[in-house]
């Protein structure tokens, strides 16, 4: 078996001082166990009858993970019976879900590396990688179709909202449209909806008060959006050991992260900030092409990571996640409530 990277309470950064009674302590080493059954069905499920699709649908699967999406199921679902077999289902479905979804992103994103190997299509093509996230989505569906009508349901509006934050990033906004605006909900859309479905996954499929869903929804939609803005920081980092990425990997690669969206904004009054963007499209877009990143394009991407944009970005990052812990106020006190604030908390520290 493929073991996730570490433990619920090291992802969650939940030290001693966090997990202090008995009882965190207790739903920290019950979330383990649960993770512990999730990454054995991803092992049973991620099988297929076909060689070339057995190989190519675990290729991701063996890279790793931190299974956050999963992690998050098995926590709500402690605010009512648990771990149950439906809950473990369930985790499962969406993890293979996510792991499908990045078949195709890094597809249509021309990636040449994910979760530190070469990505599908690098190996075998972007038609095999595309057809491999396809019977993935098919096994996912599998999954959640043993659950009943309702996590059919949950599977394809989750699927829908996926498929258009991808279209719409793809497209671009509108004639008229705000860019900003346009690239939250894409976040949204993409990221922020998934981790929503797993969270309420667990308060529907443990029995837990139907009236924790809707914070949970809203929680796990902001910390997604959270998530890609820190990223967008990180993006920028000049620690690539930490972060495992050359600085401005995004960016070279011609995406628009939040910091050059807030960058084009300002350039329209501010002339410095419109030099700085004139030398990053000279400089910087593009030279993810080239096999030694030039001196003026890292100079660029410094500029931008000392810019106030990147800055505003981490603030805007505080921001969702201080959101997302206010949803969860009609949430018991206690262990849930406790792990789910400080996994906010964690989402804006961490530095990769």
């Amino acid at each position: 078996m493929v073991r996730r990277a570490s433990s619920m309470t090291t992802q969650l950064g939940l030290t001693d001082r966090i997990f202090a009674t008995a009882s965190d302590r207790g739903l920290a080493a019950a979330i383990d166990r649960g993770l512990d059954q999730v990454e054995a069905d991803l092992m049973a499920e991620v099988t297929f009858a076909d060689e070339i699709a057995n190989v190519t649908g675990r290729y991701l699967l063996n890279a790793g993970g931190k299974r956050v999406r999963p992690m998050l199921a098995l926590l709500t679902a402690h605010l009512g019976g648990g771990a149950v077999p439906d809950v473990v289902t369930a985790a499962a479905a969406i993890e293979i879900t996510h792991l499908a979804s990045l078949y195709h992103d890094d597809v249509m994103d021309d990636a040449d590396k994910r979760r530190g190997v070469p990505s599908a299509q690098t190996v075998w093509g972007n038609s095999v990688a595309i057809l491999t996230g396809d019977l993935l989505f098919a096994r996912a569906s599998q999954l959640m179709a043993r659950l009943g009508e309702r996590a059919i349901r949950l599977q394809a509006n989750t699927f829908e909202r996926l498929v258009l934050g991808q279209l719409h990033e793809t497209v671009g906004p509108r004639p008229g449209e705000d860019p900003i605006a346009h690239y939250i909900q894409v976040l949204a859309d993409k990221t922020g909806s998934l981790i929503a479905a797993a969270a309420q996954a667990g308060v529907v499929f443990s029995g837990a008060p139907s009236e924790y869903e809707q914070p949970l929804i809203e929680f796990g939609e902001k910390i997604g959006v959270a998530f890609q803005l820190i990223d967008d920081v990180i993006d920028l980092s000049p620690q690539p050991e930490e972060t495992g990425k050359v600085p401005g990997t995004d960016l070279r690669a011609g995406v628009a992260t939040l910091p050059l969206l807030r960058l084009r904004a300002l350039a329209v009054t501010d002339t410095s900030a419109a030099e700085l963007l004139g030398r990053l499209d000279e400089d910087a877009f593009g030279s993810a092409d080239e096999a030694v990143p030039t001196a003026a394009a890292d100079a660029a991407i410094t500029a931008l990571r000392e810019h106030p944009v990147t800055a505003d970005t981490l603030a805007e990052a505080h921001r969702w996640a201080e959101d997302a812990v206010r949803a969860l106020t009609p949430l018991p006190d206690g262990s849930v409530k406790k792990a789910l604030t400080r996994f906010a908390e964690t989402i804006v520290e961490r530095s990769s």
